[in-house]
């Protein structure tokens, strides 16, 4: 049985004090129960949201981490920072950070590794654009990037693992995916 979890990334949104008034509000009303939330928040936001937590079901995450353990990468925020924050969580492969960052497999399978390596969990993201999917070539591109990104970890690291299927073509499109492409990926996913 799939174990269900609601991650929200905030993306580039919210200001210090927005994000700390909203993380108040979704803490106070969330239910503890069997769906994990995951709040993948900036980077900005990780120390202070994560002294808001309080339900046992609600949990930190950042929405993305460096492919280097440390060193001169202006700008960069590494898997050991972010698991300092008191974040469980890190959003891997993104749609966003494939496209407009051009980060390839074996970069992302480096930062699976270094999440991991800092007992962070990876949500790695897979999906396909619109022209991939119309051409029929979708499970083979999500069959790609699982394979390439995840398949040379331990059994035990995969099992560590978050895949989130993410429909690129279904961002900010006003498209949604149904219920049936997602369950057709899942299902072409458990048997790569």
């Amino acid at each position: 049985m799939r174990k269900k979890i609601v991650a929200g990334n905030w993306k580039m949104n919210k200001v210090l004090s927005e994000g700390i008034e909203l993380a108040k509000t979704i803490n106070n009303q969330i239910k503890d129960n069997n769906v994990t939330v995951v709040l993948c928040t900036p980077f900005i936001h990780l120390s202070e949201i994560s002294k808001i937590i309080t339900k046992d079901s609600l949990f930190l995450g950042a929405q993305n981490c460096a492919s280097e353990t440390s060193g001169a990468y202006t700008g960069e925020i590494s898997a050991e920072m972010i698991r300092s924050t008191g974040a469980d969580y890190v959003i891997i492969g993104h749609s966003e950070r494939r496209t407009y960052y051009k980060e390839t497999d074996d970069i992302l399978n480096k930062k699976v590794k270094l999440a991991l390596s800092n007992n962070l969990t990876p949500i790695f993201c897979c999906g396909e654009v619109l022209a991939e999917r119309q051409a029929g070539k979708h499970i083979q591109i999500v069959k790609s990037q699982i394979e390439k990104g995840l398949f040379d970890l331990s059994s035990e690291d995969f099992s560590r693992i978050v895949i989130a299927y993410e429909p690129v073509w279904a961002i900010g499109t006003g498209v949604n995916a149904t219920a049936e492409q997602a369950q057709e990926m899942h299902k072409s996913s458990v048997n790569i």
